[in-house]
């Protein structure tokens, strides 16, 4: 068994590993491995050390085949401030997640609020690791660590979750912070979810995550609430953190239909 999510083959190509796999196809990729692949393109297109990603949004076009994978990235906006970049995956020839990020000059400025709101810490890191349900056994499950604060997958409601990496994104590299941010944020629908996954499908086509800074260490917490308007659309939003503090803000749009 490999020991990271994506074996790299050249500078653009890599191979997904089982450890990409899905729960619902074991064919088919978590969103998570791709959107933290996806980012770490964005964060080497052409870096700048004086600039910090703010946003990554991923629209998840296709359903991504644990299969051989191409990553392209480029600046489609240049500026001396602000910069937009966009990022595509394709794999078969076929482009299933396409990305923009913005890049911005890093904030100088007093910290707002100078007094962090206790409301927004991220709870104490639990002790102990828990099981991952059988019928949820896949892949990428397994290659995430997670310690449940309060609720799971298959407690509806709101949620929150330590995770960590059990294995690399890319063979031989640390994760940046930010990759490992994206690897998980993918999974706000899915811990906090308000419908019988047996009997629904609650399905997000996008996922955004907007930083208000670099996250630092290995452990994000990831605290997750869905909403699901009867006539209109669902929405998973997520607050996820470091050891220190709020890190980012997660939003993904909800298909929400009968299996």
């Amino acid at each position: 068994m490999s020991g990271a999510f994506y074996l790299p083959l050249s500078d653009e190509r890599y191979e997904a590993t089982e450890h990409t796999s899905g729960p619902w196809d074991p064919g088919l990729q978590h969103a998570g491995p791709p959107a933290a692949l996806v980012a770490r393109a964005l964060e080497r297109c052409e870096p700048r050390p004086e600039m910090v990603l703010s946003r990554i949004t991923c629209e998840i076009l296709h359903a991504v085949p644990v299969a051989e994978v191409r990553v392209t990235a480029r600046v489609t906006r240049p500026g001396r401030s602000v910069e937009l970049l966009e990022a595509s995956l394709e794999a078969n020839g076929r482009e299933v997640v396409r990305a923009s990020a913005w890049r911005v000059l890093r904030a100088d400025g007093p910290l707002t609020p100078a007094e962090p709101d206790p409301a927004d810490q991220p709870p104490p890191l639990p002790d102990d690791e828990a099981p991952m349900p059988a019928q949820l056994e896949s892949g990428y499950l397994r290659a995430v660590e997670w310690r449940p604060v309060r609720g799971g997958f298959l407690s509806p409601g709101p949620a929150t979750a330590w995770t960590r990496l059990r294995v690399p994104v890319v063979e031989g590299e640390e994760p940046s912070g930010i990759e490992r941010v994206m690897a998980v944020a993918d999974s706000g629908n899915g811990i906090s979810g308000v419908l019988d996954m047996k009997k629904w499908w609650f399905i997000n086509p996008e996922l955004t995550v907007h930083f208000e800074r670099e996250p630092r260490g290995g452990w994000i917490c990831l605290d997750a609430a869905t909403a699901i308007q009867p006539g209109g659309a669902g929405l998973a939003l997520s607050r996820l953190s470091d050891l220190d503090g709020t890190v980012a803000r997660g939003a993904q749009t909800l298909y929400v239909a009968p299996r």
